[in-house]
């Protein structure tokens, strides 16, 4: 075990305790607010000695990512993989979205980043093993991965972005006579739910209405049904 700092002892530095501060600053006040110095405040370090440990803003960012899909790997992980594949696969996608719900700004971050985070490669490394011992080919896991997308990680990209702007109130009226489906079809569906998780709408709801889609149509096509 490795012994407990005295009072007053400061902590070394680490990549490890470089990225949790980041991930704790974006936790609180959200990505835009974690910059090198930023960390280096929350550590009582000079920025400049973060680069013994993180390259750069954007290895800081990968990092941060990997850290991420390392906790959902710990979460799934430790669900039970035995029975038929649905019910499985469906359990491990709402264990990580549970993990982003609690890091709410990492989907958005997930999306922008071009390096391969070795945790997200391992979690669907897993999840393509889980679909192959389930009775999938492995042509037909690399359709269910892309049919997935970033479902598969527990999020998906909505239709409007209350955070450029859009709301949930009426359409102008000039909108409105030109597109009367869109018109009726909010006027019966509420779209401002206050139990919102990620997105706009009733977002858990939706998520799961799209995933079980998906996973009844790969179980019809791994069948032949």
């Amino acid at each position: 075990m490795t012994a407990e700092p005295a009072p007053g002892e400061r902590l070394p530095l680490s990549r490890e305790r470089v990225l949790r501060t980041a991930v704790a600053i974006a936790d609180e006040h959200g990505i835009e607010a974690v910059t090198m110095r930023r960390v280096g405040d929350e550590l009582g370090a000079e920025a400049m000695s973060l680069y013994h440990h993180v390259a750069n803003k954007n290895d800081l960012l990968d990092g941060v990512v990997d850290l991420v899909a390392g906790e959902i790997n710990d979460v799934v992980d430790a669900l039970d993989a035995t029975g038929p594949w649905q019910p499985v696969v469906r359990a491990r996608i709402l264990a990580a979205r549970q993990v982003l719900l609690r890091h709410r700004w990492a989907p958005g971050l997930l999306a922008t980043r071009s390096a391969l985070s070795p945790n997200v490669v391992t979690y669907h490394d897993r999840l393509v093993g889980l679909l192959h011992a389930g009775g999938f080919t492995y042509d037909l896991a690399h359709h269910a991965l892309h049919a997935l997308g970033s479902r598969s990680l527990g999020f998906s990209q909505e239709l409007f972005d209350p955070g450029a702007g859009a709301s949930a109130g009426p359409l102008p009226a000039e909108l409105a006579a030109a597109v009367p489906s869109l018109v009726a079809m909010l006027a019966e569906v509420a779209h401002d739910d206050p139990g919102s998780t990620l997105g706009w709408c009733d977002d858990q709801t939706e998520f799961e209405f799209g995933l079980d889609l998906l996973l009844d149509g790969l179980e019809r096509r791994r069948t032949g049904s």
